[in-house]
C-alpha cells in the first residue's frame, strides 16, 4: 500500500471545495470565534450535531440557512514554529545529525499534530407553527488528522532501521530487498509503540434534527430533541497502540490515490478504484440526543450526547495485527518530509512495522461525545457561555482529550458582533479565540480564529481560520438575533 501523506492531506483539502483537516466546530465561524463554545448559543441549523433540543427553544428565527461555511486549523503541542513550518512545507534541505535529534524530540508527544478541515455546504432550519418545534437539515464535511507518537515511534519515523529500538534487535542493516528474519526476542509492536496514535478521518454527513418544547411553566422552559445523520465514509486510518494491544486498520477512497500492490489480488479485498471526488468506501448511521433548559429571561443550560452509532467500512479495507518488531527497510526521513517516511510504514511491498491483511469490511464506532453547556443572555448586547465536551471513545475523528471553554458574544455597535473567550483541552492547549461578525436583520458574514496567540507562538503553534458570507435568517424574535 503505497502513498504520500502529502497526497492524503491534499485529498482532504479536495474534499472541501473552496477551502484553502476534533476536532472542534471549524465549520461554524461563530463557534470558532468563541473557541468552540456553542451549546447554549446554537440556534437553527447550528444545533445539528451540537444539541438538537435547541431547535425547540423559543425566539428562534422562522427560517435560517447557510451556504458554504468552512474552516481549517493545524496545531502542535510539541513542535516549534520553525519545525512546524518546515514539516508542513516539506523543506527539502537534508537533515543534519543535530536536526535529526531535535526532530525526534519534537515529534515525541501525544499531540504532535492535529489538523482539521470542516465545512457546512448547506444548512437549513424552519421553526414550525403552533408550538410544534423546529426542524433542520444539513450537509457537513468533516476531516481530521491526528498524530501522537511515543519516543520509539518518533525515532523510527526519523531514523528508520537506524532507530535505537530497531538496532537493538537488528544490528545489521538491511541494504537489499530481501526481508530479514524476525528476531524471536524482539518485543511486540504494541509494546514498541505504546501510546502512539495515527488517525485520519474523512466523512460527508447528511443530517436531520428535530427539537420541541415539552414544558413551559412560569419562568421554566424545557426542550428535548433528537437528530439522525447518514454518513458517507471517504476515508479512515486508525492505528493505536495502548496497554499492550494494537488496533490498526485503514479504508481510503480512490481520491487518496493509494496503490495497494499485491493486496489488490486478494479475494478478501473489496477494491474500490472508480474515480470520483466523493466516492465512498463505507457508510454509517449516527444519532444525537439532547435537552435544553431556560430559566428566567436569560439563563440557559444544555446537555447532549452526539455521534452515537457506527460506521461500516467496506471498500479498500486493510488491517494489521500485533506482531514482533521486524527489521525495517525504511531509511527514515532524509529531510523534514516526515509524511513520506510515515507513508513508508504503510507500504505493503516492504518490511515495515506492520504486516497487512485484506478484509471484506470493518466496523467502527462513531466519535461519540458528551456535551454540557451553561450560558447567560445578559442583554441584547452581551451573551456568555461555558462548554464542557468529553470524548466517549478514542476512535479516529474524536477529541483526544476533554474540552472546556468560556465564550462571549458582544455587540459594541449596531451591525458588528465580536466573539472571544478562552478554551483549553482537546489536544490544543490553552487558546484565546477572536471572531468578528457583520450582522443585519437578515444576513451575517464573519471571520474568526480559534487562537490569536498561536499565530505568534514559537512553541506549540496553532493556525486556524473559519469564515462564511452566506448566512441568512428571516422572522422570529428580533431580540434573539
Amino acid at each position: 500500500m503505497k502513498a504520500s501523506f502529502h497526497h492524503l492531506l491534499l485529498a482532504l483539502g479536495l474534499a472541501l471545495p473552496g477551502t484553502a483537516m476534533a476536532q472542534t466546530e471549524l465549520g461554524n465561524f461563530s463557534a470558532v470565534g468563541r473557541g468552540g463554545v456553542i451549546n447554549t448559543f446554537a440556534q437553527g441549523y447550528q444545533a445539528i450535531g451540537i444539541n438538537p433540543a435547541n431547535l425547540g427553544r423559543s425566539g428562534a428565527p422562522l427560517v435560517s440557512f447557510t451556504l458554504a461555511e468552512f474552516g481549517a486549523g493545524a496545531a502542535s503541542r510539541t513542535l516549534t514554529k520553525d519545525i512546524f513550518k518546515n514539516i508542513i512545507t516539506s523543506d527539502s534541505q537534508p537533515l543534519t545529525p543535530g536536526q535529526r535529534t531535535e526532530l525526534v524530540n519534537a515529534l515525541s508527544g501525544p499531540d504532535v499534530l492535529n489538523v482539521n478541515l470542516d465545512g457546512t455546504t448547506l444548512g437549513l432550519a424552519v421553526n414550525l407553527p403552533n408550538g410544534l418545534g423546529g426542524i433542520a437539515i444539513s450537509n457537513r464535511l468533516r476531516n481530521s488528522l491526528h498524530l501522537g507518537l511515543n519516543p520509539n515511534a518518533a525515532d523510527i519515523l526519523v531514523n528508520g532501521q537506524n532507530a535505537a529500538i530497531v538496532k537493538q534487535y537488528y544490528p545489521t542493516p538491511n541494504t537489499g530487498t530481501t526481508p530479514t528474519p524476525t528476531n524471536p526476542n524482539a518485543p511486540l509492536v504494541s509494546t514498541v509503540l505504546d501510546g502512539t496514535s495515527i488517525q485520519l478521518a474523512s466523512t460527508s454527513e447528511y443530517s436531520i434534527s428535530y427539537g420541541v418544547e415539552v414544558l413551559s411553566k412560569d419562568a421554566l422552559h424545557v426542550s428535548v430533541g433528537a437528530g439522525y445523520r447518514y454518513i458517507q465514509g471517504l476515508g479512515i486510518v486508525d492505528v493505536r497502540a495502548e496497554s499492550g494491544s494494537l488496533y490498526a486498520f485503514t479504508a481510503l477512497s480512490p481520491v487518496f490515490d493509494i496503490d495497494y500492490g499485491a493486496l489488490s489480488a486478494n479475494p478478501n479485498f473489496n477494491s474500490v478504484r472508480e474515480s470520483g471526488l466523493f466516492k465512498s468506501v463505507g457508510s454509517g448511521n449516527g444519532f444525537d440526543l439532547g435537552v435544553a433548559v431556560e430559566v428566567g429571561k436569560g439563563l440557559r443550560f444544555g446537555a447532549s450526547v452526539t455521534d452515537l452509532g457506527n460506521m461500516t467500512w467496506t471498500g479498500n479495507v486493510v488491517t494489521a495485527n500485533d506482531q514482533r518488531l521486524q527489521q525495517l527497510q525504511s531509511q527514515g526521513a532524509t529531510t523534514y518530509d516526515i509524511f513520506s517516511s510515515l507513508a513508508d510504514q504503510f507500504d505493503t511491498d516492504k518490511q515495515t512495522l506492520f504486516t497487512y491483511e485484506a478484509a471484506k469490511e470493518r466496523k467502527a464506532a462513531l466519535p461519540s461525545k458528551f456535551r454540557f453547556g451553561a450560558g447567560m443572555r445578559v442583554s441584547n448586547l452581551l451573551e456568555v457561555g461555558l462548554d464542557v465536551t468529553t470524548p466517549l471513545n478514542k476512535v479516529a475523528g474524536n477529541l483526544t482529550a476533554p474540552f472546556v471553554g468560556l465564550g462571549v458574544d458582544f455587540k459594541p455597535v449596531s451591525g458588528i458582533r465580536l466573539s472571544s473567550g478562552v478554551s483549553a483541552g482537546a489536544g490544543y492547549g490553552t487558546n484565546l479565540p477572536l471572531g468578528v461578525t457583520f450582522v443585519t436583520s437578515v444576513w451575517e458574514a464573519g471571520i474568526s480564529t480559534r487562537d490569536v496567540l498561536g499565530l505568534y507562538s514559537d512553541k506549540s503553534p496553532y493556525y486556524s481560520v473559519a469564515t462564511g458570507i452566506l448566512r441568512f435568517r428571516f422572522g422570529g424574535n428580533k431580540e434573539e438575533q
